[in-house]
């Protein structure tokens, strides 16, 4: 119930950054700014999925621990997307910060803990989330 309440906070969270970048979108001359924007708003959206499923693997690792490596696979993915688009220094430091909290999650699956804190990556996804809202 608790994950679901959070999803979706999270997801409202995004629509209105989403929403808000749309509005710019109309009011800004430079479409590249606004373009990358959006891209990073909408990869945010991706990697809150991504830890929402993070969340949900950890709660059923033992029924499938696989479910863990695909869920920071994704995250990954989506923070190598990231990187790509945008040059803007919070949103890069926000990004290192998520990469940092996954690594440290794996290590502690790879050791042995069924149970791994997430708040790091929680916190440092909601941390890019906002400095990718406009």
């Amino acid at each position: 119930m608790a994950a679901s309440r959070r999803r979706r906070s999270r997801r409202i969270t995004i629509a209105a950054a989403v929403a808000a970048v749309g509005l710019t979108v109309g009011l800004t001359t430079g479409c590249d700014a606004v373009s990358k924007a959006l891209d990073c708003v909408q990869t945010a959206e991706a990697v809150a999925d991504s830890v929402t499923d993070l969340q949900q693997a950890v709660e059923n690792a033992s029924n499938d621990p696989t479910q863990i490596d695909e869920a920071l696979a994704s995250i990954d993915q989506n923070l190598d997307e990231i990187g790509d688009k945008t040059d803007n220094a919070d949103v890069n430091k926000a990004v290192d910060h998520l990469n940092t909290a996954v690594s440290n999650v794996r290590t502690a699956v790879r050791n042995g803990d069924e149970t791994p804190d997430l708040s790091p990556i929680t916190d440092a996804a909601g941390e890019l989330t906002k400095v990718c809202t406009p």
